[in-house]
């Protein structure tokens, strides 16, 4: 993924949305196809990239790599290196994002209600 421009329309409009509002900071953030499913199949524990790639069905690993990079830099989730041969990698939820996890129950019973309504 291309880094933006400080200066790009694009990182202006997202600066001044996501400041002005905190719903939004927050839905930038776990927002995207996804984001909180990444974080929704960590909250059981610690798994591996391929583990993760294993139980998210249809996610590429370049797309799973650069939503795991974005949620690490947010501070959602964490990324443990273990220095051995062949090289190990783990990735868990940070405190920040188990607060989350009531919110995302809820939203998904909602989703729940929802679409049965909708049927």
């Amino acid at each position: 993924m291309a880094t933006r421009k400080e200066g790009s329309t694009n990182m202006l409009n997202e600066k001044c949305i996501t400041e002005g509002c905190d719903l939004t900071y927050a839905v930038c953030k776990v927002g995207g196809r996804w984001k909180l499913l990444i974080l929704c199949k960590l909250e059981e524990g610690k798994l591996r990239f391929g583990e993760i790639r294993k139980l998210i069905p249809g996610v590429t690993e370049r797309m799973l790599t650069l939503q795991l990079r974005e949620l690490e830099k947010d501070g959602l989730v964490k990324r443990t290196v273990y220095a051995e041969v062949p090289p190990r990698v783990d990735y868990e939820l940070t405190d920040v994002a188990q607060e989350l996890i009531p919110i995302w129950s809820q939203l998904s019973k909602w989703g729940t209600k929802h679409r049965e309504m909708m049927k």
